[in-house]
């Protein structure tokens, strides 16, 4: 469910009886929003604050693509019976090259549970919002509440909005490249590693960089076309890496669901999704492009 709200009252108005509910209903509950609204919400919830998970969503879901395995799923999995959630992945500190995945993921999340008994609600701010963000809200989520209360969405099309922002990336106006194969998969880090050095990244991230382009190169080997090209340069804010193969990814869901306890591989994306500060992919038949973020 979407919640359209504008000021704190609104917002208080339209997460705290939803959280006490849950709470009144004997449901595990989870909120996950960014830091100023999480402190607004503990305040309001007084004591009940202690038996809801609390989650600072601009560290957890700093990376949209991190949100459903590492916050969302994380959650749910381990607690049988009903779980109630509020997620606010889109906030006023979001960047245009983050808001597609943020997107991505708020309409994916309607794929991923199936006919698990959960609720999410996810708060919107209204009073910065543009209109086609609003829209995408619209399609994103079967209800939409506010102060109006609830109504069903008619716009509601989620994979619309999967497709709307699977687009070609920006070209980088200079980059470094190098092609590889299964006998270069070791020279794909070596060449990682003097990149990263180089970039002014810390020595935590450099190690971040290095282990996701080889996660990312090695997926391309295994179970793409055998083959790919690496891309590496830097922004203002960041370093970017990019793996480009000829394989096809067809599931939407790759590297936002942990893979099941005994499964061999399925592992690589979520890892990416973890280290990077921000994963952004361009998908059509034949044809993968993964971007990835470090924040200088």
């Amino acid at each position: 469910m979407g919640l359209l709200y504008s000021g704190d009252s609104e917002y208080l108005d339209g997460t705290v009886p939803y959280i006490l509910e849950g709470l009144k209903l004997d449901e595990p509950v989870a909120v996950a929003v960014p830091g100023r609204n999480l402190t607004l919400i503990e305040a309001a919830l007084g004591e009940s604050a202690a038996d809801v998970e609390l989650i600072d969503m601009t560290e957890a879901g700093r990376n949209p693509g991190r949100i459903l395995p590492g916050v969302l799923l994380a959650f749910a999995d381990n607690r049988p019976g009903p779980v109630r959630i509020v997620g606010e992945p889109v906030w006023a500190g979001r960047s245009a090259i983050e808001y597609p995945a943020c997107a991505q993921h708020e309409a994916l999340i309607n794929f991923a549970f199936g006919d698990r008994d959960l609720s999410i609600l996810c708060p919107y701010d209204r009073t910065w919002l543009e209109d086609d963000v609003l829209a995408d809200v619209e399609r994103t989520h079967p209800i939409l509440s506010g102060t109006g209360g609830d109504r069903p969405s008619e716009g509601y099309a989620p994979g619309t909005v999967v497709e709307k922002y699977n687009l070609p990336l920006p070209e980088p106006r200079e980059a470094d490249t190098f092609r590889f194969d299964l006998a270069r998969l070791a020279a794909v880090r070596h060449f990682a590693q003097e990149r990263a050095d180089e970039s002014g990244l810390a020595p935590d991230r450099v190690e971040d960089l290095v282990l996701a382009v080889a996660e990312l190169s090695a997926n391309s080997v295994l179970h793409g076309s055998g083959h790919g090209v690496v891309r590496i340069w830097r922004d203002e804010a960041h370093v970017l890496c990019e793996v480009i193969d000829e394989g096809t990814l067809s599931d939407p869901l790759a590297g936002r669901r942990p893979a099941p306890p005994g499964q061999i591989g399925g592992r690589g994306l979520v890892l990416v999704n973890q280290v990077a500060d921000l994963v952004r992919q361009y998908l059509r038949p034949g044809s993968t492009v993964t971007r990835i973020y470090f924040r200088v």
